[in-house]
């Protein structure tokens, strides 16, 4: 991942930070809390995936019960879940 990636995804740790800490409501909850006898310790995780998009999502022969197409990075979501489905792998005819 190149230096500039990190240095993004770092940005968005720090946006995400600050609109939690700086939200007028999640302030009001807390405030709430405290007037009930109780601290507030707050601690959020957030995972941030990445997926390289090339110039135009491909969509692949394979298609979805409703009928639609499945793209590379939807049969590599799924792959990630462990989840097959049955006609992956096999050429379409034609």
């Amino acid at each position: 991942m190149s230096p500039k990636v990190k240095e993004l995804i770092q940005k968005l740790g720090e946006a995400i930070h600050e609109s939690v800490s700086e939200s007028d409501q999640i302030a009001g909850v807390v405030k709430d809390i405290r007037e009930q006898g109780f601290d507030v310790l707050l601690m959020l995780e957030a995972t941030i995936g990445l997926n390289e998009v090339e110039e135009e999502d491909e969509e692949i022969d394979l298609e979805s019960e409703e009928g639609a197409p499945f793209t590379r990075n939807d049969l590599s979501f799924l792959k990630s879940l462990r989840i097959t489905l049955p006609d992956e792998g096999k050429e379409p005819t034609d």
